[in-house]
């Protein structure tokens, strides 16, 4: 379409990050838009941040009631409460439209 910008342009990210920190909101997003069961170390990779950084930002989350934990074995699978699922419903909206 003319006259739309590609949705991830750098201009794009700029404005975003001045209404959000990228990284957390990123993460539920990504969360929400998973096809397959998500974990920590898998998410710091598609969002391109340390492992320590996104399980600290995970626990704020877990502690406001936005996501879960799911112990599977050794591994905690990563899901939203349907607050979270709202959320990021929201961010990705807002994202869009900027």
């Amino acid at each position: 379409m003319e006259g739309v910008e590609e949705l991830n342009s750098p201009k794009q990210k700029e404005i975003f990050s001045v209404f959000f920190r990228e990284k957390p909101a990123m993460m539920l997003v990504e969360l929400k838009n998973a096809k397959n069961e998500v974990y920590a170390s898998s998410l710091a990779k598609q969002i391109d941040c340390t492992y320590s950084h996104v399980v600290k930002i995970l626990q704020e989350m877990q502690k406001s009631g936005l996501v879960n934990f799911e112990k599977q074995g050794r591994l905690k699978l990563l899901t939203l409460t349907k607050t979270g699922s709202e959320v990021a419903e929201k961010i990705d909206r807002i994202k869009t439209l900027l």
